[in-house]
């Protein structure tokens, strides 16, 4: 998986939050935690908050580009968490329900904000792998996974659009399946692979760019 960003670890740091971002606790006391917190226990809803707060951020800090928007963001979860706890009935993981209020949350921002999002179901494929070999739509990537320079890597996610941006932090970095990225994202299983392929792809394109304006530049330099 693609490391995860610094800036969010830094910050959770500073407030001096745990990592708990994969939380420690057996199914069935998440379970009990869950169902105090409906019944008003803050002690409860607390640790809900830690669990899964680190992770939430990274999602915020991912699609708003800024610490500040980020922690903005991850608050306005948690406050709606809280206000709707009692809505939550287990038909999916509990991580998932809590991922799918903040993504509406941030593509609410990015719609106020008026900004282009391509809608997932109608991203051009023609030329897709053209002249090379087909991919299985959602498989691991070696070329992203290996060794490669992050700084690139950063630069090139933050010019993916929102859906695209959403799909590589949810699969690529904090790990989800493609069955919860479709519960979360309100997708098909089959969406979910499709838009990461994009993803995936359109990265191998911005890391190249990348690539080649750093090798022209000492050349031009030398002219």
């Amino acid at each position: 998986m693609i490391g995860s960003s610094t800036a969010a670890q830094t910050f959770w740091e500073q407030a001096g939050v745990p990592d708990r971002s994969r939380p420690d606790w057996s199914e069935s006391s998440e379970s009990e935690t869950i169902r105090r917190a409906q019944r008003g226990d803050s002690d409860a809803f607390e640790r809900i908050y830690h669990a899964h707060c680190r992770r939430i951020y990274a999602l915020c800090l991912r699609m708003a580009g800024n610490s500040a928007e980020a922690e903005d963001l991850t608050q306005e979860a948690f406050l709606t968490v809280l206000r709707k706890i009692q809505t939550f009935r287990g038909d999916s993981a509990f991580s998932t329900w809590l991922h799918r209020i903040a993504v509406n949350l941030v593509l609410m921002r990015f719609r106020k904000k008026s900004l282009p999002e391509t809608s997932p179901e109608n991203i051009d494929e023609s030329g897709s792998n053209r002249g090379g070999r087909r991919e299985e739509l959602g498989a691991p990537d070696l070329q992203l996974a290996g060794s490669i320079d992050r700084v690139n890597l950063e630069r090139a996610i933050k010019q993916l659009p929102p859906s695209h941006k959403l799909v590589v932090e949810l699969h690529d970095i904090q790990g989800y399946k493609h069955k919860e990225i479709a519960q979360i994202m309100d997708w098909s299983i089959g969406n979910s692979k499709a838009q990461l392929h994009r993803a995936r792809r359109r990265l191998r394109e911005l890391l190249q760019e990348s690539l080649h304006l750093e090798w022209a530049a000492p050349h031009a330099c030398n002219n």
